[in-house]
């Protein structure tokens, strides 16, 4: 992208931003105050950030400039926060040693991100990120949800964390892991008792911010482990990962069709069924169509048709995947590497403008829940019977 548009684009934003920074900076240490719901019942825009130059690698080989040139892009479009990974091993190298390096990195990168009003949900212990495992090469013969030992790497993990993010007015809150379901799981009553543990921790650590566990679909449409109903009544907000091709959209119909575009609303809609609260604040954490799916001509159709409906429905806030390409010279499933809003030398594309566009026409705005009587959740818990309740819900007849 040209820098003088970028910076001009940055310049026409940062005034809206900054009556969302405004609002969040009122609620720091009073995370459960009326103010509070109204803060997650307006509309939110962000991006999972995906760096332009060497993907996640760059915790390895910083280079700050790069991450500016991102975040500029990233304010010109329009996102008032981003989602960003912390690579595990590479943070805690030992299990009783965090990396101050890489400590001093995350730290440029929120100042970087504050420059640009843009705020910092901060993803923990990941140990899986776009179809790779980065599991610590230590404890292999714990039990992860269960072992004294994890418990304690984890604590010192996030307390390190902590000693830097908590001064920052920037900081959105910590996301417990990236899909943590997808490297490893339990039963569900492990789960639930080992997720409210680590929120009570960070929640002491930092109060009055946002603090949520990104699990994939998976625990939603079949029994694994974290149940939902602890996912719905531990959170403040639910997030989501609303993804059409892994979740099995084209069995029922197209992907510019009711299974694809009503999607988010009514995974949304389930999610509050589990949790018996048809007014809980929902946040679409993850969503993104693949160009294997859709032409990248449709694709901004798509993203138009899947988040009007949804804020039909009272989503409140919404996190596309990504902001940027991936670089081929690294190897991922193809799947992968053209899902930003811009390419790896930072040029917008149509999905960039669409994603523009929704941002700006809805960022701050009261979320309408409509008044409509929710169904009870489904007595057993697998894929299909999860795909018929949302199909009802849409009634879609297709």
């Amino acid at each position: 992208m040209d820098n003088q548009r970028t910076r001009r684009e940055f310049i026409k934003t940062s005034a809206k931003l900054l009556s969302a920074r405004a609002m969040l900076n009122g609620r720091r240490g009073n995370a459960l105050s009326a103010n509070n719901d109204d803060l997650l019942m307006r509309h939110r825009f962000g991006l999972n950030y995906v760096p332009s130059k060497n993907w996640y690698y760059c915790w390895n080989d910083w280079k700050p400039e790069n991450i500016a040139r991102d975040f500029d892009s990233i304010a010109a479009v329009g996102a008032d926060h981003i989602r960003v990974m912390l690579i595990w091993p590479w943070f805690q190298p030992n299990p009783a040693a965090v990396s101050a390096s890489h400590l001093d990195h995350l730290e440029e990168l929120t100042h970087l991100a504050a420059e640009r009003r843009v705020d910092v949900l901060v993803t923990l212990y990941n140990g899986w990120l776009s179809g790779f495992k980065f599991a610590p090469p230590y404890l292999n013969d714990e039990q992860f949800y269960t072992s004294s030992k994890w418990k304690a790497v984890r604590e010192l993990f996030v307390s390190e964390v902590n000693r830097r993010m908590a001064r920052r007015e920037n900081f959105l809150g910590y996301d417990i892991a990236n899909e943590i379901n997808c490297i490893w799981s339990c039963n569900p009553a492990e789960g639930d008792v080992w997720m409210q543990g680590v929120f009570e921790q960070m929640r002491k650590l930092s109060p009055g911010r946002i603090h949520v566990n990104g699990v994939d679909h998976n625990p939603w449409m079949r029994v694994t482990t974290f149940s939902p109903q602890a996912l719905v009544a531990q959170q403040e907000i639910v997030p989501l990962h609303c993804y059409a091709h892994f979740m099995g959209a084209a069995k029922y119909g197209g992907f510019l069709q009711q299974p694809s575009t009503d999607l988010l609303g009514a995974f949304a809609a389930l999610a509050r069924s589990y949790g018996n609260n048809p007014r809980k604040p929902i946040w679409i954490q993850e969503f993104g169509m693949f160009n294997q799916d859709l032409p990248e001509a449709d694709i901004p159709k798509w993203m138009d048709l899947a988040v009007t409906r949804a804020v039909s429905e009272g989503v409140s806030w919404f996190t596309w995947w990504g902001s940027h390409d991936i670089d081929r010279r690294f190897q991922f499933d193809p799947i992968e590497y053209e899902l930003g809003l811009f390419t790896v030398e930072n040029k917008m594309k149509e999905k960039g403008r669409m994603f523009k566009k929704l941002a700006d026409s809805y960022r701050l705005k009261q979320v309408q829940i409509p008044q409509r009587t929710l169904p009870p959740p489904p007595i057993e818990r697998n894929a299909e019977t999860s795909w018929q309740w949302m199909l009802g819900w849409m009634n879609w007849r297709g």
